[in-house]
């Protein structure tokens, strides 16, 4: 494990990075292919958790805004996210990878309830602990729940999938002479108001000092290098 630069780490996972080329639900040439990545990290001995969002098949934010009672849209959301989880469990376990789904709401049929000491259990036994239903109150985004399970967990790094290369100083959609940042602190992305999280994931990651590793999904093997110390889209840290 000499050239492995994290050895517990929290992936987050957006829900519309699932979609693949579609607009709507799961594509699985994309499920199989972040199965892929996965798989391969793991066999690196890389204890991994996951936190799964659910814009692909529903969001709470985007329900609220056109008149749906916020509370019950983001409930809706929460449940996005199971299954996504369990579609990811499916193509992972099809490909000999150990998963447990952990829920912050009570599913007892299909997940196991979220209980910290017994996530830390399965991680240490080399099992994929993926995290559904976000923190399991309205209000806060699956983000914000990728922070907060990774410091439950003790994971040294939370990895943030997402379609753009990293974090750049404009919306390079729009800007084509936008600019990617390879390293920036907490500070700066809350001051600039980047947006690569929200406000409240990227506060709680800077009071508990939690490195983000920003990088695209699409690109094979970024999840391994990004492992293995390599320089891999945009790292935020507390300098």
């Amino acid at each position: 494990m000499a050239d492995i630069a994290y050895t517990r780490i929290l992936l987050k996972l957006s829900g519309e990075a699932l979609m693949g080329d579609q607009g709507f639900g799961i594509s699985p040439d994309m499920i199989n292919f972040v199965a892929e990545e996965i798989g391969d990290v793991v066999k690196l001995g890389v204890q991994m958790a996951i936190v799964v969002g659910g814009g692909n098949i529903f969001r709470g934010v985007s329900a609220g805004k056109y008149g749906m009672e916020r509370v019950s849209a983001d409930h809706m959301g929460m449940l996005a996210t199971v299954i996504n989880s369990l579609a990811l469990q499916q193509a992972l376990e099809q490909r000999g990878v150990q998963t447990r789904v952990q829920t912050a709401i009570s599913m007892h049929e299909l997940a196991e309830p979220f209980i910290v000491r017994r996530a830390v259990r399965h991680l240490e036994k080399g099992r994929v602990v993926i995290f559904g239903a976000g923190t399991g109150s309205p209000y806060f985004t699956t983000d914000t729940a990728a922070v907060l399970r990774a410091q439950e967990v003790r994971a040294q790094v939370l990895l943030k999938a997402t379609k753009v290369n990293g974090l750049y100083d404009a919306d390079p959609a729009v800007e084509p002479t936008a600019r990617l940042i390879p390293r920036a602190s907490y500070r700066e992305v809350l001051e600039k108001q980047l947006r690569v999280m929200d406000m409240t994931a990227i506060s709680l990651a800077m009071d508990n000092r939690l490195p983000l590793a920003v990088f695209s999904l699409t690109g094979a093997g970024n999840i391994r290098k990004i492992i293995q110390g390599e320089t891999v889209g945009t790292l935020i840290t507390h300098r």
